[in-house]
Formats: structure tokens, C-alpha cells, sequence
């Protein structure tokens, strides 16, 4: 037992290393045949002593193990998206904007000194790596950013990430990066799909995505993943800016942006910034991966936490995309989409074009302004990009390619679902049908808002289930879904598309599928009531404005009668939020599906729990957050302020009330706060505000 405990050890650290060589540093030291040899070895050995295998053996990288559902993992540290840029003007918004949020005033301009790091944006999928006593224990996709899906055997077969890591690494860390698929390998899987009679594979990135999500991890590792990993998260680390952390983690075995390749450089300043970008937009096509523009971020840690991250997207970091691919095609014919808002989208039905490694049918039109602005009819020749690179838009006519005869277009009076005349509000753009409970697209609409993930979350229920019910006659408003019986889902047969409306195929309800949908209706009775508020749609109330009704108000009946007055003074609530939750509640078919929901078992007031966690002590008040705390993170001091009736502001001004101060504080933000008279506090006496 002893030699074969050995000799496993002995092969596993030899195969690691030769896999970092091979697949992160690009440098093999042994030949194929004899790598091959050494892991037959290795299988042989694990395949009759089963009780010595290691997880993370290189002989996983082969895969074999069969994921019947992903697991879904709360991230640590929320996984944000960020914001985008396309020119060097809002390049130099953003630094003026960074500027002012490290405490910088017009005399201080130049006092604040700030280092980038700017990184090649891979087009891929994002992931985030645990690792623990230098081995890899999880993996996991970005999901919403606040929850993934746990990947882990899947990770395991990309031979670029680590499974036991090398050097002096932390204890316990989370790394982030993106999992793409290389040029090559896309274009051999597409010569091989080709030759089996098979549709091509759209674009790398998709490709990459789809294959994470295999089931079974065997067929991952015959698709020959690749990961660059380029942000780390850990505590007990020396270093103190983010390069210095990239370069740390290439020492542990990760393969991270290599810098003498220029794929991650420094500057100090906009030139150096726009320099990295222009060089990458000109060389992008000769990398051998995809990339879709380049990402800037702040070096120095302190200066990240300085300036925070709003709720969508870190302050400290920005992409710049590159300009969108453009494509010509022939504009057969206009149609209208009606949203659950009823607000109606005209749509541009295409000539089937390929644009930017994907094939467009269809694109937005927008609204009944920008069809007059560029004079777009049907039969023209129109430009068609993606904004983003992701949503297919017309952007323009080529009039030299118009036929003779030809008309204006005439925007819709009726709406094309129910008949219904349109509406157009004062000072906006769009058109739409007012019959909001009786228009089929604004009631299915509704409630797949309702199942949602940020709202209800229903597992086991999506767009293509609410619309086959419907047709059955099974839901006609989001109370119905919680009569729903498993007697009469049990082969309820309807019709699925593709995104085009075309293809359609039949599928039926089985009871795998009804359970699951039972199950995940019944879990959704949980769900906290400021969810529920934001799920019930009403005009204008999004999360964080649910979030603020719900601490306020704290019961849905309290919310129902609340005069104009009494709203407004809501925190963030305005004069038309305001309107727009009393035209709800007055309509006497949402108050019926409140009841109904009550009746249901559903959250419809503030728990006892969080009501005891809240209070008004800070109301009135506006605190501003720097540096580390010890009982708190980042975000859950500024939470914990807000549940405590207080305002939190990402810069110091006259109206701030205390800047609550943690270990490593910005210097510039103190200065200002001195220079204001703003009191500067520390962790306790703010714990002494609010808990006695």
C-alpha cells in the first residue's frame, strides 16, 4: 500500500508540473508519448487502490463524472458587471469621476495620483476558483453575480487551471477569470460538425458557455477549454496593489495575462490607456482567442475600496468596447413586439446576415421616432450593427439602393395583439397598448417578470411553460400560478420556438417537470416581501426602489394606504413612483391578486427578523464609508446603515453627516472631510449609534 501511495504522489506532482509547463508556461519538457504513459500509470494505480485517489488527481482532467443538476453557490464577493465605455471623452469622464470620489477637490486635482492596469477583455465566461491548502475545491459561474452555478468537475478538465497550486500561496483564496475556447479549437470543432452534417457552432464565446453546461464533464475535456485568471481575492497577502497580484498568482501555477506579450500594462495616465487600446484594436485579430476590447481598472487596492462600486458595477474599473462590426441587408418587413409594460417595439425583419460571429434575422427599431429620423421603410437596404456587441440595432438606410415607388412607413395606430388604440404619453418616446389585462403578450409578460430570478425565482418554470399555459387556460395572472395542481399539468402538451418564432416543436409536461414546477411554487412563498414587491411589476419600481418601500412601509397594506404625501417621503420615492404605485393599488383587479397571494402563503410584510434588525436611528441622516472594518464588510456597513434608516453617499459634500472610517482610510477623503467639518467616526462609535 505504501509504494502505491508513493508512487501515485510521485506521478501526481510530476504530471503537474508538466502540465503547467505544457498549458500555462508553453514550454514541454517531455513528449507527448511520455506524458501519456505516466497518466496511464497514474489511472491504473488509482483504478485499484480507488481509496488513495485525490479529487484533484491529473487524472481528472479526463472527466467522466455525470452532473444531473448544477448546484447554485452564493458568491463570497458579488460578481458585477461592468461599465462600458466607447471613446477616449468618456475615458477622461470616467478618471475625473475617480478623481473626485478619492477626495479630491479643485485645488487637490492634482494631488491624486492613480496608476491603471489595463487588460485585454476576453470574450468568454466569466468563473470563479476557491482554492484551500493550495488545492482547487470549487468552481463557479457568474450566474446574476450574486449566485452561480457550481462547475466544479467540469473546471477540472481545462488543463490551464491549477488543480494543486505551487509556490507560497494564501491558505484560502478566490481567483477570478474567463473560460474561453481558443480560434482553433472552435474552428476544428466546426470543421468536424461540418463533416457530420451538422449546423456550425455560432461564435467561440457561446461555444465556450454551452460546453460549461455539459452534464457530463467527459465531453467537456474533448472540447479543449483555455482560462486566463485575473483578479484575486484573499486576506492574507503582503501585496497591495492588483498587478502585483497577477504577478503573484502566475508564481502559484495560474495562467494569467502575460505581460512581455503586452496582453496587461500600467500607465498613469489617459495617453497610456488610449495607446493600449488602439494597439489591441488594430492587432485583436491576430490573438489566438477572442476578445471584445480591453478592461481598465485602478492598481492600488486602497484606492479601489476608496472609491466602492454601485450596485450594478465596481467605481474602480471600466471596459472599453470596441466599435461594433456593421452589415448591410435587405429589410423585408416591419413588425411590433408588445412588452409587458404594453410598451410596443417596432422590429426590422432581415435578410439573414452573419454579424459578428453570429446570424441576424431580426433588430430593433426602437420607437416611432428613430424610424422617421432615418426615413426607414420596407424593402430598403439598411446598416445593421450590435449595440454592445450583443443586441442587433438598424443604425441607418443606404438610399442609393432604394427602389422607386417607395413609402414612408406608416408607425401602427392598433395594437397588433389585441386591437386596442395606442397611447403615447407626454415626453416619451415609445407607444402602448393600455389594455394591460387583457393584451396576451402584457399578461404573459407580467408574469414571467414574476418568476424571475431577481424576483419569485420559480425553479421549473420559464417564458415557454407561462406561455403553453396560458394557451391552456391555465394562468391568467400571476395569482394563478399558485392554484396550479399537479393532476393538471400532468401531459399538458404545447408548442416551444426558437428566439425567431421558427422551428417549432411540440413538448409535453411529465412528472419529473411537474414536480419540479410544485416544488419550486411552493419555495417561492418564501421569498423575502420586497422581492415580491418588485415581481408584482409595478410602473417604475425596480429592486432598489422595492428595497426602499419595503424597510419604509414595512407591510404591503401600509404601502396600499399610504396617501401621495406619506410616499413621497420615502426615501428616493419622487412624485411619479408615487403616482404610480396609487394608480395600482386603485385598480381593483390588483387588489384581488394581493388577497389571492395572501391567501396563497406569501410574503406580504417585512419578516420578523429583518424588522428587528431595522430600525429609523439614522433617518435623516447621510453617512459616507471608507477603508476596512472589523465586523463588517464593505457592503454590509452600508446595508446595515440603510436598515437603520440611514443614506449612504459615495462622496463627501456639505450634506454628509459622519464619514464612518475602517483601517486603511483614504487620506484624501479625510482631508475633505476636515476641510468640510464633516465628523469623522470609527467602527464603535458608529456600533454605538445603532445598537444603543
Amino acid at each position: 500500500m505504501d509504494s502505491a501511495r508513493n508512487r501515485i504522489h510521485e506521478l501526481t506532482t510530476a504530471l503537474n508540473e508538466h502540465n503547467h509547463r505544457y498549458y500555462v508556461l508553453n514550454a514541454p519538457s517531455i513528449s507527448d508519448y511520455e506524458f501519456d504513459q505516466m497518466m496511464k500509470e497514474l489511472e491504473a494505480l488509482e483504478l485499484a487502490h480507488p481509496e488513495l485517489a485525490d479529487p484533484n488527481s491529473p487524472a481528472k482532467r479526463v472527466g467522466g463524472d455525470i452532473t444531473e443538476k448544477f448546484e447554485k453557490v452564493k458568491h463570497k464577493y458579488p460578481m458585477l458587471s461592468l461599465s462600458n465605455t466607447y471613446n477616449r471623452e468618456e475615458i477622461i469622464e470616467w478618471e475625473s469621476r475617480l478623481h473626485k470620489g478619492l477626495g479630491a477637490g479643485t485645488d487637490l486635482f492634482s494631488s491624486v495620483e492613480i496608476e491603471y492596469v489595463m487588460e485585454l477583455k476576453y470574450d468568454g465566461l466569466a468563473i470563479s476558483l476557491t482554492y484551500e491548502n493550495g488545492k482547487l475545491v470549487r468552481g463557479v459561474t457568474r450566474g446574476d453575480g450574486e449566485t452561480g452555478e457550481d462547475i466544479t468537475a467540469n473546471v477540472r478538465t481545462i488543463r490551464s487551471i491549477p488543480l494543486q497550486l505551487r509556490g507560497n500561496h494564501p491558505g484560502e483564496f478566490e481567483i477570478r477569470g474567463e473560460v474561453f475556447m481558443p480560434r482553433a479549437e472552435f474552428e476544428r470543432l466546426n470543421r468536424e460538425r461540418a463533416a457530420n452534417g451538422e449546423e456550425p457552432y455560432a461564435n467561440p464565446r457561446n461555444t465556450a458557455a454551452g460546453t460549461l453546461k455539459q452534464q457530463d464533464s467527459g465531453e467537456v475535456a474533448k472540447r479543449k477549454l483555455d482560462c486566463f485568471l485575473y483578479y484575486v481575492y484573499a486576506q492574507d497577502v503582503t501585496y497591495n496593489n492588483h498587478f502585483e497580484a497577477i504577478s503573484h498568482a502566475a508564481d502559484w501555477g495560474f495562467k494569467t495575462p502575460p505581460s512581455d506579450l503586452r496582453y496587461i500594462e500600467k500607465t498613469s495616465s489617459v495617453d497610456g490607456i488610449m495607446a493600449f487600446i488602439e494597439h489591441w484594436d488594430k492587432e485583436r485579430h491576430n490573438l489566438p482567442f477572442e476578445i471584445d476590447g480591453v478592461v481598465v481598472k485602478v492598481n492600488r487596492y486602497a484606492q479601489q475600496e476608496e472609491l466602492g462600486l454601485t450596485a450594478k458595477s465596481p467605481r474602480w474599473a471600466i471596459a472599453y468596447k470596441f466599435k461594433a462590426e456593421t452589415v448591410s441587408t435587405l429589410l423585408h418587413k416591419i413588425t411590433y413586439q408588445v412588452g409587458r409594460t404594453g410598451a410596443i417595439t417596432p422590429v426590422a425583419n432581415l435578410e439573414p446576415v452573419s454579424l459578428a460571429g453570429t446570424t441576424v434575422k431580426r433588430a430593433s427599431l426602437h420607437n416611432a421616432d428613430q424610424i422617421e429620423k432615418h426615413d426607414i421603410r420596407e424593402g430598403d437596404f439598411v446598416y445593421v450593427e450590435k449595440g454592445g456587441e450583443i443586441i442587433p440595432k438598424v443604425i441607418g438606410v443606404d438610399t442609393s439602393r432604394r427602389k422607386e415607388g417607395s413609402l414612408p412607413h406608416s408607425y401602427i395606430a392598433q395594437c397588433p395583439e389585441c386591437g386596442s388604440s395606442l397611447v403615447r404619453r407626454e415626453g416619451e418616446a415609445l407607444h402602448y397598448c393600455p389594455n394591460e389585462n387583457g393584451c396576451p403578450p402584457q399578461i404573459k409578460g407580467k408574469m414571467e417578470h414574476f418568476i424571475s430570478r431577481k424576483a419569485m425565482n420559480i425553479e421549473g418554470m420559464g417564458s415557454e411553460t407561462i406561455s403553453g399555459l396560458y394557451d391552456h387556460g391555465l394562468l391568467r395572472n400571476v395569482a394563478d400560478i399558485y392554484d396550479l395542481r399537479e393532476s393538471q399539468l400532468l401531459g399538458i402538451e404545447f408548442t416551444v420556438s426558437d428566439e425567431f418564432g421558427e422551428n417549432p416543436k411540440k413538448r409535453s409536461m411529465q412528472e419529473k417537470s411537474v414536480q419540479n414546477l410544485i416544488t419550486g411554487i411552493e419555495t417561492s412563498k418564501q421569498v423575502p416581501f420586497e422581492r415580491l414587491l418588485f415581481a408584482l411589476g409595478i410602473r417604475h419600481v425596480g429592486e432598489t426602489v422595492a428595497k426602499k418601500l419595503a424597510r419604509h412601509f414595512k407591510t404591503i397594506d401600509a404601502l396600499a394606504a399610504a396617501s401621495f404625501d406619506q410616499l413621497i417621503e420615502a426615501e428616493e420615492i419622487g412624485d411619479k413612483i408615487a403616482q404610480s404605485i396609487q394608480d395600482w393599488f386603485a385598480a381593483a383587479d390588483n387588489r384581488s391578486i394581493i388577497e389571492r397571494l395572501r391567501s396563497a402563503g406569501l410574503q406580504l410584510e417585512v419578516s420578523a427578523e429583518e424588522a428587528g434588525a431595522s430600525s429609523d436611528k439614522l433617518k435623516g441622516l447621510t453617512f459616507v464609508v471608507s477603508g476596512l472594518f472589523q465586523h463588517f464588510s464593505r457592503d454590509g456597513i452600508k446595508a446595515n446603515i440603510e436598515s437603520n434608516g440611514g443614506k449612504v453617499s459615495g462622496s463627501i459634500s456639505k450634506k454628509t453627516s459622519y464619514v464612518v472610517a475602517g483601517d486603511n482610510m483614504g487620506p484624501e477623503k479625510r482631508k475633505k472631510a476636515e476641510e468640510l467639518g464633516v465628523p469623522v467616526i470609527d467602527e464603535q462609535a458608529y456600533r454605538g449609534m445603532v445598537e444603543g
